[in-house]
């Protein structure tokens, strides 16, 4: 099934960015990202990697979005990434060891804060190829998943770590509901139609 509602010859941009403020940003995330998703298998393990750490406001995005997805105890996906027990730099690579050890051949997720110019903040993007976490304060760590989820907390370009501990926690608290949000809407209906097809082929 073809999730988008652009004509095949028109392919879809490899990059969504909407602001937290438009009112179609749940509808517009979950769209995008079952775009992405819909063109796994539907055997096909969903690894969500929520990248940053509770010290920093600016960072915690991820944490935030992984304890909101760990309420739901869905089986729909494989979750890394909580405020309790955060993904970051010092154990990423660890994290992605566990991960290919666990799951065969996944379609990985990766969200995580970064800073961007200052009309930018409060954007959320769900962007087609790996996250990169760390380049914004020149960390050097491993490419992280298939798609990647990042919300704008800040402004970029001087002093980024003063600049993510100084960041309002009720921003970053609103873009974690959306992709949170989004984003399991968007599995629960991945695997709605997964099985529609699947009995229909029966």
């Amino acid at each position: 099934m073809n999730f988008s509602s652009k004509a095949p010859s028109l392919p879809e941009p490899s990059c969504l960015k909407i602001s937290h403020a438009d009112p179609n940003i749940y509808s517009a995330i979950t769209h995008r990202l079952l775009f992405h998703i819909s063109r796994t298998r539907p055997d096909t393990p969903i690894v969500i990697i929520c990248v940053g750490t509770d010290r920093s406001t600016g960072d915690s995005l991820g944490p935030l979005v992984g304890t909101t997805l760990a309420r739901f105890h869905s089986p729909l996906f494989h979750l890394y990434g909580t405020l309790e027990d955060p993904v970051h730099a010092i154990n990423l690579e660890e994290t992605l060891s566990l991960v290919y050890e666990k799951h065969h051949n996944p379609f990985i997720i990766a969200i995580d804060a970064c800073l961007g110019q200052s009309t930018s903040v409060g954007c959320i993007q769900v962007v087609e190829g790996p996250l990169r976490p760390g380049a914004g304060v020149n960390k050097q760590l491993p490419p992280v998943g298939d798609i990647h989820l990042t919300g704008i907390v800040n402004v970029g370009g001087f002093m980024e770590y003063f600049v993510l501990q100084n960041t309002r926690l009720s921003l970053v608290m609103r873009l974690s509901d959306i992709i949170a949000s989004s984003l399991y809407s968007a599995l629960k209906q991945w695997n709605l139609h997964s099985k529609s097809a699947a009995t229909r082929e029966q």
